[in-house]
């Protein structure tokens, strides 16, 4: 098909489709799965050119020797937004998406316009100590999640990934305990949080990612001039889990990132 191509980044032949015309923006799927945002996809390219990127080792995205870490996925990004001659693009990104979107504006913010991350954590803790735990066992799992995954119809869509090997290197990333609040907090680019209201992630942590970013701060005064260039979204009656394919999700995404442009800080 027309619209699908590899690009030669950093030692990785990224995998990427072009969906509709208009602003570029980068779109950047959770782990294992490089099409967990369903219908959404297609809505938010009614608007604008959607540049759906499959990461290191998933999908049609060939694995390399390199380890699976969310900073060397942001280069990864960084360096197809040139190779594309872009000068600057939208981000967007969920749950492993949304680190490797963070990771992009913290290390190449003059490649980043606006900023979406979906279901984002500054730290580790951030996430239910059940969900953390899980991480932590997740590479040791892989032997028995990558074979059912493999005879799955996404295994079957995708029949050249090593799923064991994925699960593995998913494992490794996710284990590592990180703290990222301190680059939060320097962040330019504007900015938009979105969360399920039952998410993996804490409702204090989200609240606390929303304060880093310069929101929560004060009365926004009645005309609005005093609230945050940043924006906050929690989406009722979702999980985690459904968040990617719920259809709000492209409703408040393509909302932010129509609205006028707001200089942040």
């Amino acid at each position: 098909m027309p619209n699908e191509h590899f690009a030669d980044v950093n030692g990785q032949h990224l995998f990427y489709r072009v969906h509709g015309v208009g602003k570029p923006l980068i779109l950047l799927h959770g782990g294992i799965d490089p099409d967990c945002f369903g219908g959404n996809l297609a809505e938010l390219a009614k608007s604008r050119q959607v540049i759906a990127v499959h990461l290191q080792a998933h999908g049609r995205t060939p694995d390399t020797d390199r380890p699976l870490r969310s900073e060397t996925m942001g280069d990864d990004i960084a360096a197809l937004i040139g190779h594309l001659n872009l000068s600057k693009a939208d981000v967007m990104g969920y749950s492993l998406g949304s680190s490797v979107a963070l990771q992009t504006a913290i290390r190449h913010p003059d490649a980043v316009d606006r900023l979406v991350l979906v279901s984002a954590a500054m730290r580790q803790d951030g996430f239910y100590p059940e969900v953390v735990t899980a991480f932590k066992q997740l590479e040791a799992n892989a032997v028995t999640f990558g074979p059912g995954v493999k005879a799955s119809p996404l295994g079957k869509a995708y029949p050249d990934v090593d799923w064991t090997n994925l699960f593995r290197k998913v494992g490794d990333l996710t284990k590592r305990p990180f703290d990222r609040s301190a680059d939060v907090a320097k962040l330019r680019v504007r900015t938009l949080l979105v969360f399920a209201d039952a998410d993996a992630i804490r409702p204090e942590h989200m609240v606390e990612f929303w304060k880093a970013l310069g929101g929560g701060q004060r009365d926004a005064g009645i005309d609005g001039s005093l609230r945050s260039a940043n924006e906050l979204a929690i989406l009722p009656g979702t999980t985690h889990y459904t968040l990617a394919v719920e259809p709000m999700l492209s409703e408040v995404v393509e909302r932010f990132l129509r609205t006028a442009s707001k200089a942040v800080g």
